[in-house]
């Protein structure tokens, strides 16, 4: 790749299959011959945990270190906080003092730019940079869109999640607008699917005619599966855990769609370019 993408997966309602995105798409990535570097924006650390730091509110330095540095403008070496998983991902941890620097980003001078600060040293080492955002639409998640190219956001077929889908659409197109008119919509990811239920079924239909028409469903699904909780448990991907499994070939599938996605976009700006 030419250039690096930043992702943002995002959505403010919790247990939608966030972190496990964030994993899975990583490493999919990265088996595809991809530099990906995860960024862990949750105070509850839970990307950290999934990743094998089972006591990420021990670590001396995480992401809080870092939004700290460059508050005070001091100077962050790309290499800070930066760890390596077995599975060719690299990281950077998050844990509770990260609830501190968002109450910290309130006083801040460009309070929204401060995570991209940081980010755009980053791009230069990196193909992708995946943001595992916190469930809410607070400080930290206007930071991670600002500093995002894209969004991608996992939803369960449910009323509830999808309910809450028209609020998080709200704040992306305004941050759109106001601070990151850059920023565009990767599409829904659908997690947690059981296929068996008529609700999910008809709730499945439902989004794919009506907001399928403007924005982007993705093609794969990924099951309800024990299998992928299992995972965070032990510190690996579903592809470490059980490559064989449908959620595995799921997550295999949406990489590739990713993939697919950055090429056509990356086709049609240098159409533009030529233009």
């Amino acid at each position: 790749m030419e250039q690096c993408k930043v992702i943002a997966i995002t959505n403010q309602k919790g247990g939608v299959g966030k972190t496990t995105t964030t994993v899975n798409l990583g490493v999919g990535l990265a088996r595809q011959g991809y530099r990906v570097l995860l960024l862990d924006a949750d105070p509850q650390g839970s990307l950290s945990v999934s990743l094998g730091l089972k006591q990420p509110d021990d670590l001396p330095v995480s992401l809080a270190t870092i939004l700290q540095k460059v508050m005070e403008e001091e100077s962050v070496p790309v290499e800070c906080g930066v760890h390596h998983h077995a599975e060719g991902v690299d990281f950077i941890p998050a844990n509770i003092e990260l609830s501190g620097i968002e109450v910290n980003l309130v006083n801040t001078m460009s309070r929204e730019y401060v995570l991209k600060s940081h980010v755009s040293h980053l791009r230069k080492h990196y193909d992708y940079i995946l943001i595992d955002c916190m469930p809410s639409l607070g400080m930290m998640t206007i930071n991670a869109l600002v500093a995002a190219d894209s969004v991608l956001i996992p939803s369960q077929p449910n009323f509830l999640s999808t309910k809450g889908l028209n609020l998080l659409m709200r704040s992306i197109a305004r941050v759109k607008r106001q601070i990151n008119p850059g920023l565009t919509m990767d599409g829904i990811l659908l997690t947690m699917v059981d296929s068996r239920t008529n609700n999910a079924k008809s709730i499945i239909a439902s989004l794919r005619s009506t907001v399928g028409q403007n924005l982007r469903v993705f093609q794969s699904e990924i099951p309800y599966s024990v299998r992928a909780a299992e995972c965070s448990n032990e510190g690996k991907s579903i592809f470490a855990h059980d490559k064989t499994s449908k959620v595995a070939q799921s997550y295999d599938a949406l990489t590739k769609e990713v993939i697919e996605l950055e090429r056509k976009e990356t086709h049609r700006s240098r159409s533009d370019w030529v233009r």
